[in-house]
């Protein structure tokens, strides 16, 4: 289960987006004045590698933005993936820790697919050992495949307002939602494509909660 250590991270989570967002392609914005909405966590099951999704809103311009990172924490470079390195940070428990833009990152990826097929437990943001039953798999889900999204290397393609993750062997699309609105749902182009869905809520600047679609498999 998942362990939250209470200490700090310098830089911080939100400077180290502020930085690295607006080289994203799917960022719309300038300098982003960036604002935590909300999130949840998955366990690796060998414990190596911290997994989180961070849902930010950009306050910055005349219509906030709500955008989902999700964040691979690791004590050591992962080969091949420099390109997704959003930067460097030290951990007051942990030390120095590599964080990565987590489609890139071969077992946050497997775990985001195994909650998608109902077989990983989502975990609270900010507690220890919480399971967050408000994080949810389409219950179709659980009919989905097997692939082997764990699998280096990771063919990822940026899309407007999403990643997605492509395994070699033609199986399933892991299509990570980047750019959140409430009540998301597939385009017209997609829906009958849609093989499972992961939705989550978060909270709006003035206090609203909403919930959206965080993540689809689609076919291939």
């Amino acid at each position: 289960m998942a362990v939250i250590h209470r200490t700090t991270m310098i830089p911080s989570k939100e400077e180290l987006l502020a930085a690295w967002l607006p080289s994203r392609p799917w960022f719309r914005g300038g300098t982003p004045g960036l604002v935590r909405a909300g999130g949840y966590r998955l366990d690796d099951r060998a414990g190596a590698v911290g997994i989180e999704f961070m849902l930010v809103t950009d306050v910055s311009g005349p219509e906030p933005t709500t955008y989902q990172v999700p964040l691979a924490y690791r004590d050591a470079p992962l080969d091949g993936a420099q390109d997704a390195l959003v930067g460097t940070s030290e951990h007051g428990v942990l030390g120095l820790r590599q964080v990565y833009d987590g489609v890139h990152d071969p077992v946050l990826v497997e775990r985001l697919y195994a909650l998608a097929r109902r077989a990983a437990e989502p975990q609270a943001q900010r507690e220890s050992n919480t399971p967050d039953p408000t994080v949810t798999a389409d219950p179709a889900g659980a009919a989905l495949p097997e692939a082997a999204f764990g699998t280096p290397p990771l063919a990822v393609t940026e899309g407007p307002g999403y990643s997605e993750v492509r395994v070699p062997d033609g199986g399933p699309v892991l299509r990570v939602h980047r750019m959140l609105r409430p009540a998301d749902a597939p385009e017209a182009s997609d829906a009958g494509a849609v093989l499972g869905r992961i939705t989550a809520g978060w909270t709006l600047p003035g206090g609203a909660a909403v919930r959206g679609t965080l993540a689809t498999v689609l076919r291939p």
